[in-house]
C-alpha cells in the first residue's frame, strides 16, 4: 500500500478499537489485549483477500469481542474469506458458514453449522414433582435423567432432562405427560447450541478405539 493511504487506514482502525492514544507507542508496551488489537488492524488494514486468524478472541474483552465479531462481519459482507480458530464455540457459532470441529489431532466433523446442530439429540427440560412416576407417563418418548441442579424449581419439584427418541415428537411427549396425570412445573425444548454439538462429536470421538501413533512399513 502507499505509505499515506497505510497511515490513513491505520489510523482511522486504530481510532475504532480505541487504541488512538497508544499511536505512537511500542507493542511492547502495550497490554496484552491493546497487542492483539494492533494485530488484527496489521492483517485487514490492507484488505486481502484471505484473512487468517489464530484465535482473535483471546485477550480482549466482551465489548471488544463484540466489536471484532462486527468487523470480522464486515470483511466477509464485502467478499473476502475469513478463516479463524477458536475454542469459544459462541462466535464460531454466530459468525461462520461453515466449521471443521478437531479432537485428538484429527477432524471429527467438517460441514455448516447447521449440520452440526442436527448430530445433538433434540432435549426437553421439564420440572415436576419429586416423587411422581414419571417414565410411566413417558412411552418411548425417550431417555430421561434428573439433573442435580434444581435452582429455580418450586418446592418439592425435580428437574428433568428428556433426551428425545429419533422421530419423536415433543407436543406428543407433552401429550403423553398431560394424559397420563403428570403434573409439570415447567417444559422447555432446549435449542442446541455449537457447543453441545463439539461435546456430542467429540465425545463419540473419544469413546472410539485408540488409533495407533504410528505403524511400521
Amino acid at each position: 500500500m502507499p505509505a499515506g493511504e497505510a497511515r490513513k487506514r491505520a489510523r482511522a482502525y486504530l481510532e475504532r478499537f480505541g487504541l488512538a492514544e497508544a499511536g505512537r507507542k511500542k507493542i511492547k508496551a502495550l497490554s496484552k489485549g491493546m497487542a492483539q488489537k494492533v494485530q488484527i488492524i496489521a492483517a485487514i488494514v490492507h484488505e486481502p483477500d484471505f484473512i487468517i486468524l489464530d484465535e482473535p478472541f483471546s485477550g480482549l474483552d466482551p465489548v471488544n469481542q463484540s466489536l471484532l465479531e462486527q468487523v470480522i462481519r464486515e470483511q466477509a459482507q464485502a467478499g473476502r474469506t475469513v478463516l479463524f480458530s477458536t475454542h469459544v464455540m459462541e462466535h464460531a457459532e454466530r459468525l461462520c458458514d461453515r466449521i471443521i470441529l478437531m479432537a485428538r489431532g484429527e477432524k471429527v466433523f467438517d460441514g455448516t453449522v447447521e449440520e452440526a446442530l442436527a448430530r445433538v439429540p433434540r432435549q426437553i427440560l421439564r420440572g415436576a414433582p419429586a416423587d411422581c412416576d414419571l417414565p410411566s407417563g413417558l412411552g418411548a418418548g425417550g431417555a430421561l435423567e434428573r439433573l442435580e441442579d434444581d435452582a429455580g424449581e418450586e418446592e418439592g419439584a425435580a428437574l428433568w432432562r428428556l433426551i428425545l427418541a429419533p422421530g419423536a415428537d415433543a407436543q406428543g411427549v407433552l401429550r403423553a405427560l398431560v394424559d397420563a396425570g403428570v403434573r409439570l412445573t415447567r417444559f422447555e425444548p432446549r435449542r442446541a447450541h455449537l457447543h453441545d454439538a463439539f461435546v456430542a462429536l467429540v465425545g463419540e470421538e473419544a469413546a472410539g478405539p485408540a488409533k495407533p501413533a504410528a505403524e511400521e512399513a
